[in-house]
């Protein structure tokens, strides 16, 4: 086990599937304790157990952090059972097909209270112990999506839009604190993401063919992997990660 992460602390959410467990995995790897967050309890048992069985430690929390004072349950259980919290990967939220015109309207409301509203209460949740202690990592899952608006996702590229702009706000407001705050922003990933998200051959399927390969989880937890073990001196700001064929967004 590479231990570079030894006695470090890293609380991880949407940590059941895809980006976030992929993350957990990794981190608790190179000898971080890490803290992981999801709403499905088997699928996060599960990630778990298999962090334990490798030799790793792991913390799992049920939660649904859409939920202000879930937030706050799960920042303090962190925190009661390892002392600390060093790195943070602020990675829940969900996808929705479609622009305006075309996205499910009814779906607006909750995805913007996951993407962007829980994520910016999450940072700051965690920003505030960290500017206390003078040190952490905060990184934030974007997307390409956000960076280059597409019409097959406008509607979800609009919050992470919104979230990249406040992570780059936020490490103005705390870099002199100690604090780094970065910003990822993959392409497409194979996960289950796309299927929650109501993308279908015709809205996306055929449009992505010609990628070839597409990211695996895996690949954008070894890019926060990479970010959370620079030098103290070094910040990765923001950092777009794509399939080698993705010419678009």
């Amino acid at each position: 086990m590479n231990v570079e992460l030894k006695n470090k602390t890293a609380l991880i959410t949407g940590a059941s599937s895809g980006i976030g467990r992929a993350t957990g995995i990794l981190l608790a790897r190179r000898g971080a304790v890490v803290v992981l967050i999801a709403r499905r309890d088997k699928q996060l048992q599960d990630a778990a157990q298999e962090i334990k069985a490798s030799g790793g430690t792991a913390i799992a929390i049920t939660a649904d952090i859409s939920r202000t004072e879930e937030i706050d349950r799960c920042l303090a259980i962190c925190l009661e059972k390892t002392g600390r919290l060093d790195i943070a990967v602020v990675n829940a939220g969900r996808g929705l097909a479609g622009g305006l015109l075309s996205s499910d309207e009814t779906q607006w409301e909750e995805m913007y209270k996951l993407n962007v509203l829980s994520a910016a209460r999450l940072m700051r949740r965690c920003g505030e112990w960290m500017v206390r202690h003078g040190a952490g990592d905060i990184v934030v899952l974007g997307s390409v999506s956000g960076y280059h608006i597409s019409p097959f996702s406008g509607f979800y590229g609009s919050t992470k839009w919104a979230i990249t702009a406040l992570a780059e706000a936020f490490r103005r407001e705390v870099a002199s604190r100690g604090i780094r705050v970065s910003t990822i922003k993959p392409g497409v990933v194979e996960s289950e993401f796309q299927t929650v998200a109501g993308y279908d051959r015709d809205n996306f399927y055929k449009t992505i063919e010609k990628y070839g390969a597409l990211l695996k989880p895996e690949d954008v937890a070894d890019a926060i992997a990479y970010i959370v073990t620079r030098p103290p001196h070094v910040l990765i700001n923001d950092l777009v990660i794509r399939p080698a064929g993705q010419d678009y967004p």
